[in-house]
């Protein structure tokens, strides 16, 4: 019997097959896979798979973040866009326009498929004392790419985490195993969560603690990755556990004084703050490019002069107070940094600190990370709050202005709104004014419409 095959795997092997060409006119590989490969034999065919960094460390840019408010178009530069350019700046996109498009949904799924199949053929590869450690590297690798992609298409796709309604809510499509034949299907919120925190969980102890490139998983970010799905859970005892051991691991953070904040490039790739690296190409979402979209003035002057970021993430695009980003961790204009750096994990350890009602710990985290942004020119005045609330607004606050263009804004705003926050979002095109109100269905994107014909899973609301 001709086996079944699911619409969204033949996507995701449409892709691979891009990819596996893509790959042999890089010169970041030397070398081209193996032929092996097609039928993966030993721990270091496992292993190549799961180093094709064109497919697990570079996906193209979230339809989060360009739903997000970490920028603004002026009239024109929106008129320019493409229909799911807009619909996605507006909101409004329901996922017909992604039908001839490579959309999240496949450049999610497609390291997940390469993780599976390392996970399906690893237990079948016999462990000795010579090959343990890349053994448990490869097992402890795949987990931690398969929950990566489960928890950025949660993030995605699924409404913000709420504990009374995690049963019920619709999560995302679970894919376990590189067996096509296995029918697609949505997994409750409770039960994706789940599974990312057990993955998680069990390759902690099978990765190093720290890797040999950071295009590879370690302890330090399988634990930073854990308090990420518990701060998006909205879990923050938990989420300050796992970054308090990822801390314990890799606490490096960059002076800088030693970067020159004025060039075009400030940050170079790979740098001594990133635990994990992975980016995103800005060319899909032109909305999001650096000389397209605009940052809110309000929130560049919420810098202080003697602030170098203000220096390092700004240029000026145009008079009165235009700019746009240019700070990001992959060390180009036309990438940005969704990875795990050491920055994001103080953040995330002091906010729970602060939640916590530890006022001390909240505000030395928040200082031991803000004084390495401080000119050296200048006096450094530590943070300091009378109470629980005020340190959490401190922190919050400097949290907005450090990971800013990182893929984690729309997660926020969701959780945020979910404590209460009440943040209404607003566009506004040739005088119309757009909104998106808190806890909105559209906080859950759709589905692309063909994933949604042809496996009748259903779509969000």
């Amino acid at each position: 019997m001709k086996p079944k095959y699911h619409p969204e795997y033949i996507i995701i092997l449409f892709l691979l097959m891009i990819g596996s060409s893509f790959l042999s006119c890089k010169k970041e590989l030397d070398t081209k896979p193996s032929k092996s490969l097609e039928v993966p034999s030993t721990v270091n065919d496992l292993q190549a798979l799961l180093d094709n960094i064109y497919i697990m460390n570079n996906l193209p840019p979230g339809f989060d973040e360009a739903s997000a408010d970490d920028y603004y178009l002026q009239d024109p530069a929106f008129e320019a866009l493409v229909s799911f350019q807009r619909n996605a700046y507006l909101w409004q996109s329901k996922g017909t326009d992604f039908a001839d498009f490579p959309n999240d949904w496949a450049n999610i799924y497609n390291p997940v498929y390469y993780a599976n199949v390392a996970l399906d053929y690893i237990g079948s590869i016999a462990v000795t004392p010579n090959n343990q450690a890349d053994w448990n590297n490869v097992k402890g690798s795949a987990l931690f790419f398969r929950s990566l992609s489960f928890l950025r298409a949660a993030w995605i796709y699924s409404k913000a985490y709420d504990p009374a309604t995690d049963a019920q809510d619709y999560g995302i499509v679970l894919r376990l195993t590189s067996d096509f034949n296995i029918q697609s299907a949505r997994a409750s919120l409770k039960e994706t969560y789940d599974q990312i925190i057990n993955d998680l969980k069990e390759a902690v102890p099978l990765l190093p603690d720290r890797p040999k490139q950071v295009t590879r998983p370690s302890k330090a970010s399988a634990y930073a990755l854990l308090a990420r799905t518990f701060l998006s859970m909205r879990n923050y005892p938990q989420a300050g556990l796992y970054a308090d051991s990822s801390l314990q691991v890799y606490n490096t953070l960059i002076d800088y004084n030693t970067i020159l904040p004025g060039s075009s490039r400030p940050f170079q790739r790979f740098n001594s703050e990133v635990l994990f690296q992975i980016a995103m190409s800005i060319f899909q979402f032109t909305n999001i490019y650096p000389r397209i979209a605009l940052v809110d003035s309000v929130l560049y002057q919420s810098y202080a002069d003697d602030d170098i970021r203000k220096t390092a993430f700004f240029r000026l695009y145009a008079e009165p107070d235009q700019y746009n980003f240019k700070g990001s961790y992959d060390g180009s204009p036309n990438t940005l940094f969704m990875g795990i750096a050491t920055d994001e994990v103080y953040l995330m350890r002091a906010e729970c600190y602060a939640r916590g009602g530890d006022i001390a710990d909240a505000m030395a985290d928040l200082n031991t990370l803000i004084e390495t942004r401080w000119s050296n020119t200048s006096t450094y005045i530590p943070f300091s709050a009378a109470t629980a609330a005020d340190a959490l607004a401190l922190v919050l606050t400097e949290r907005r202005k450090e990971l800013i263009f990182r893929d984690l804004r729309w997660m926020d705003l969701k959780r945020f709104n979910k404590d209460g926050a009440n943040i209404t979002l607003t566009r506004n095109i040739n005088g119309v004014i757009y909104t998106l109100p808190p806890n909105d269905n559209r906080y859950a994107l759709p589905i692309p419409a063909p994933i949604i014909a042809q496996t009748g899973m259903p779509q969000n609301p």
